[in-house]
């Protein structure tokens, strides 16, 4: 198994460190992953900069995108590192290769299931760890450093869980193995984002600031956070989605509520595309839209 050691801002780390959360970005000022293969489901390991050079904790590597800072912010909020976004600019503007850009691009590395040890249970950098690293490096357990590692990782995640560590069962850190992350709601729009080309499934509109992932079953009511339960649509198709005004049945056409039109008397831009198919779905047939996903839509959610 391959796994990744990154190179983690104190600050990011001391401040998620007492927050509890479910999923992080791991953010880098700039547009371009330092890993090139790492799997879904790889361990992520952080390790302080000086004075500490320890590791520290980790995570579970979900996808690497590329967002401007203020999507970033609205995706992850204190996921990113930080109590406002004022404060996360301050962290991530400086270190952009534009820091007067108006909103610049920056990497964000999703993980989730992160764990945060208390100090007593870092683990000093390894000795093949080059002071001159400034992003991190792979290991694998096939080799001797690897395994080193990663044995003693595997100690500190089999150990009880603190308060502060996201609950996971230990018997998926035993063996050296991918696991499959338990998304959370900024993985999941990160997704389904990235599987839609940044293209609203209805309208094929690529304006990034007014897509949002919406989920076919609410999270709420057992729906997944997984691509194939997601539709990237435009902000306004969004929203009447969600009141059932709109909905995509299973033969993966658009359906627009009467409704619309007996309730506010308009809604002409909408009915045009009432029938059409939809103008833009994922490649990769696993993350389409799930039939029976659509099909709870259609007889719980749409009003007709």
């Amino acid at each position: 198994m391959r796994f990744w050691l990154g190179v983690t801002d104190n600050r990011w780390f001391d401040y998620l460190s007492r927050e509890g959360v479910d999923e992080v970005n791991f953010w880098q000022p700039s547009g371009r992953a330092p890993f090139a293969r790492l799997e879904a489901g790889a361990p992520f390991l952080f390790k302080l900069k000086r004075p500490f050079n320890h590791v520290a904790g980790g995570g579970y590597f979900v996808k690497f995108s590329v967002l401007p800072l203020s999507l970033a912010w609205d995706t992850f909020e204190r996921k990113n590192g930080a109590a406002t976004r004022e404060a996360f600019e301050n962290m991530i503007r400086p270190l952009t290769p534009d820091p007067k850009a108006r909103d610049p691009d920056i990497g964000c590395t999703v993980l989730a299931s992160p764990f945060f040890w208390p100090k007593e249970s870092w683990i000093p950098d390894p000795e093949a760890f080059a002071s001159n690293i400034v992003r991190g490096r792979y290991y694998d357990t096939t080799l001797a450093d690897g395994a080193r590692l990663w044995g003693v990782v595997r100690l500190r995640l089999d150990a009880p869980v603190s308060a502060n560590m996201a609950s996971e069962p230990s018997a998926r850190y035993g063996e050296p193995m991918l696991v499959k992350p338990r998304l959370g709601q900024g993985a999941f729009r990160v997704l389904v984002t990235d599987a839609y080309r940044r293209r609203c499934a209805i309208t094929g509109e690529s304006t990034l600031p007014v897509l949002e992932a919406a989920h076919i079953r609410p999270f709420a009511e057992d729906g997944p956070h997984e691509i194939s339960n997601g539709l990237l649509l435009r902000s306004d198709f969004h929203k009447l989605f969600d009141l059932g005004l709109v909905t995509v049945t299973p033969e993966l056409r658009v359906e627009i509520s009467p409704r619309i039109r007996g309730e506010w008397f308009n809604g002409k831009a909408y009915y045009r595309l009432h029938g059409q198919r939809l103008a833009n779905i994922p490649e990769a047939v696993a993350q389409q839209p799930d039939v029976s996903l659509l099909r709870w839509h259609n007889e719980h959610r749409y009003h007709e």
